[in-house]
């Protein structure tokens, strides 16, 4: 059961967008359609804080928001897949490729830009994230 699980979370749907997170590698890989379409670097949570795992559905999309409970701090481009967590560009792409978050999932500003749009043309999109 526990492997029919896993294999639900590595294989990207077979239709609109998916974003899957893998937070080992640090990378998100976007399908479209079915189709692998962008592999870009990310960060994720870093110690002392935890991004989720599982599979959730894009609700809020805000082009610009900042971040009620971190000073805030700009979330540009920002998708809310569970209550505050969002995937968001950042403008510190130094650390992209390693863990710097408090939760959320960062992007390079274009590449945010890049997946709102796609999420909004395609009706919303689907993330799943994995350990």
């Amino acid at each position: 059961m526990a492997a029919l699980a896993l294999l639900a979370l590595a294989t990207p749907a077979s239709a609109g967008i998916v974003a899957r997170v893998d937070q080992s590698a640090q990378r998100m890989r976007v399908y479209v359609d079915g189709a692998l379409a962008y592999d870009w670097p990310v960060s994720t949570a870093r110690a002392g804080y935890v991004t989720p795992n599982g599979r959730f559905r894009v609700g809020r999309m805000e082009p610009f928001w900042r971040s009620r409970k971190y000073n805030g701090a700009p979330m540009p481009h920002a998708l809310f897949f569970r209550g505050g967590y969002a995937i968001h560009g950042t403008g510190d792409i130094g650390r992209l490729g390693r863990r710097a978050s408090h939760g959320c999932v960062r992007l390079s500003p274009s590449h945010a830009r890049a997946l709102f749009g796609l999420t909004a043309r395609h009706g919303g999109a689907q993330v799943s994230i994995v350990p």
